[in-house]
């Protein structure tokens, strides 16, 4: 009997491995962070026990991870045909949280269906459900990316999903998931200057929305004059200003916050930063931006390599979408940006946004377990031993923005080339000609 070779599995893509890498170490370290902001929190308001928000925190996770898992085996190929349903179900879902006795009003903001611990946010499922129909439909149809009428449905769909988010009210959801459409639609061929229109119009109507809202109003006021009023509107901004200061380079000590004890509110959800700036120091900020940076980076390389277009659209649009959300919370952590209530991607405490944070990197992760290089090398030979020479169908799928200098250099090269050879051809042919006319003279 002959014995069976075992072959062992191919070593997993670097992006990948990066990208499971980064999201591992940004939700641990997102653990030990919540529990140290929030633990004394916890012993004032939940029975002396300082537990409470790290228990719901590694529960979440845990449901997070096990949706990460299934979407990072078949979650492309299983959202796909079911797009339009999902956008649907985001639609309906953002309607329903503004019907009174059915959407939960939590610190002025009707943004939760649902109460405790079976609350669920509607908006954050609705940013990943547009960034999936987007990269869905300028993926069937890459015509529609030409003109701002083609573009009409999906914007109409994007623009009635924002009114209602914004609605509730809002606002860093709303500027989250423009930019993730955004992105999809720049990446999917679409020129500036379509979206021009659009854009002005969205302008005037946020600008409208932010000062018929005196809170929204507040906050942009206390960001542009923060010490104007510190004691109100500038509160929480100065007092996140103050604890990243603080730090220093190496921090204070981990659990050794003293504002996130009295001086600085919701330091477990959108101001977590703080904390780390405070406790961890400047190395801390760095190693956290670091982790994202490299989940960026691996995002963004698993969309170059992917094997299809609607899987370059959906792995561009929620690396976008994540990375947007990160630099917002931490620009309003130090300032540079208004305070709008996101949390941080998988680091603050939140249930919805942590799962669906989760599903969304694992679709990413499904995009990065098989790239189209991969895919398309063991037929590559045997194309070439045919003697066509020509690129197969299941090739990479090329994007006009994300690729188009690298490809169009490569036709006017092939296109040079052939035009020489041509020349060299008929020259041989006309010198040909000629001898046998003098021969026959």
């Amino acid at each position: 009997m002959s014995a069976k070779v075992k072959r062992n599995p191919p070593a997993p893509p670097l992006e990948y491995s990066l990208l499971l890498t980064a999201t591992l170490c940004l939700l641990a370290f997102g653990a030990v962070m919540v529990f140290s902001a929030s633990s004394a929190r916890s012993l004032l308001n939940h029975g002396g026990s300082g537990f409470y928000y790290l228990e719901r925190t590694l529960m979440f996770a845990a449901i997070g991870l096990l949706v990460m898992r299934v979407a990072s085996v078949r979650g492309v190929a299983a959202v796909k045909p079911l797009t339009p349903l999902i956008l649907g179900t985001a639609l309906f879902l953002l309607f329903a949280v503004l019907v009174p006795g059915i959407g939960q009003t939590v610190n002025g903001s009707q943004r939760w269906i649902g109460t405790g611990l079976f609350q669920f946010q509607p908006s954050e499922f609705a940013k990943v459900a547009l960034v999936l129909y987007g990269a869905h439909l300028l993926a069937k149809e890459p015509k529609r990316a030409r003109t701002l009428s083609g573009l009409g449905p999906y914007l109409m769909v994007v623009g009635l999903a924002l009114l209602l988010i914004a609605k509730e009210p809002d606002l860093g959801t709303t500027i989250i998931a423009s930019s993730a459409v955004c992105c999809v639609l720049f990446l999917g061929g679409v020129k500036p200057r379509t979206l021009a229109p659009v854009g002005i119009v969205i302008a005037v109507i946020g600008i409208g929305m932010v000062s018929m809202n005196p809170y929204q109003e507040a906050r942009l006021t206390g960001f542009l004059h923060p010490n104007s009023d510190t004691s109100g509107a500038g509160f929480q901004a100065k007092q996140a200003t103050i604890a990243v200061g603080s730090g220093g380079v190496f921090g204070v000590g981990l659990g050794e916050s003293v504002q996130k004890a009295s001086y600085l509110p919701e330091a477990h959800t959108d101001m977590i930063a703080a904390v780390i700036g405070e406790e961890l120091g400047l190395a801390g900020m760095f190693l956290l931006i670091g982790l994202f940076g490299m989940f960026g980076y691996a995002g963004l390389r698993a969309a170059h390599r992917a094997r299809d277009r609607f899987s370059k659209l959906l792995a561009a649009g929620l690396t976008s979408l994540i990375m947007a959300q990160a630099a917002l919370n931490l620009f309003a952590v130090l300032g540079l940006a208004p305070l709008t209530g996101v949390p941080l991607p998988f680091v603050s405490y939140g249930g919805t946004s942590l799962v669906m944070t989760l599903a969304a990197a694992g679709l990413i992760l499904n995009v990065a377990r098989r790239p189209a290089r991969a895919a398309a090398s063991g037929r590559r030979g045997s194309s070439q031993s045919r003697g066509g020479g020509r690129r197969t169908a299941g090739g990479p799928a090329r994007l006009r923005v994300v690729e188009g200098g690298s490809h169009n250099r490569r036709k006017r090269v092939a296109s040079g080339k052939s035009r020489d050879s041509g020349r060299r051809n008929g020259g041989a042919r006309r010198t040909g000609d000629r001898r046998r006319r003098r021969a026959s003279g």
